[in-house]
């Protein structure tokens, strides 16, 4: 097996210190990290470009279902431009239908919107009734990879429908789980044909000063990336391929 790619989400400039100095090979750059993952700052994005690393950024403007309005397509097409200007090199997009179908015809507006930059196709298909007809739609749409639980709050709890997934593609595009991926659970995914893997590699922050809690300006559960568990992630990769 080659080398398995690690992705990790990161979501402030220490973050990206962390991921680097651990050893990711992609970022996935957004803010708001304990929301899912929020639309990163363009000066995030900047600092990544400057820094030469590969970088997607995720474009959603807001937390909640991936069920757009008008208003909100609109705005993710402008915040592709701007992330784009910022020197992103791809982002991570996703659109469901009312009942958790793909959404191709927004989907497509955001894939022209994205030209020529690198996509990928967030958990929205987590969401998919049919995973088959989701992965066949990602491909017919251009997209090189999917990220995916396989539909369970956790990755190694969807390992069946990740399989499924996986044999829709047929090596036409990348299926990367991601969801609570640690490197404990690594062996698990060993039956994957594995090539790319997300994970946060991250630790929870320590409580936060009386105030800042009241006010809310620090949720709970909020976590850091931590360059030690990038590093024992990618050693873990190293050891499975």
């Amino acid at each position: 097996m080659t080398r398995i790619l690690l992705e990790v989400c990161i979501d402030d400039p220490e973050g990206l210190r962390a991921a680097q100095t651990g050893g990711a090979d992609r970022l996935e750059l957004c803010s708001a990290l304990g929301l899912g993952g929020l639309t990163p700052s363009p000066a995030l994005v900047a600092m990544a470009a400057r820094d030469g690393i590969a970088a997607l950024a995720m474009i959603r403007p807001r937390a909640g279902d991936f069920v757009w309005t008008p208003a909100e397509i609109t705005a993710m097409e402008s915040e592709i431009a701007l992330l784009r200007a910022a020197g992103a090199r791809g982002v991570v997009i996703g659109a469901n239908h009312a009942d958790g179908r793909l959404d191709g015809s927004v989907l497509a507006r955001l894939v022209r919107a994205a030209g020529g930059m690198d996509l990928t196709l967030h958990r929205a298909i987590d969401l998919a009734p049919d995973p088959e007809e989701a992965v066949a739609l990602a491909v017919e749409l251009g997209f090189p990879r999917i990220l995916t639980s396989g539909g369970a709050a956790r990755a190694v709890d969807g390992l069946d429908r990740l399989g499924r997934m996986a044999r829709a593609a047929a090596g036409r595009l990348v299926v990367m789980p991601g969801a609570g991926i640690a490197p404990e659970t690594l062996p698990a995914f060993s039956g994957l044909p594995l090539s790319e893997i997300h994970a946060s590699c991250s630790e929870p922050l320590p409580p936060p000063e009386s105030k800042v809690a009241a006010f809310g300006f620090q949720p709970p559960g909020a976590r850091r990336t931590d360059p030690a568990r990038v590093a024992a992630m990618r050693a873990a990769l190293d050891a499975l391929a």
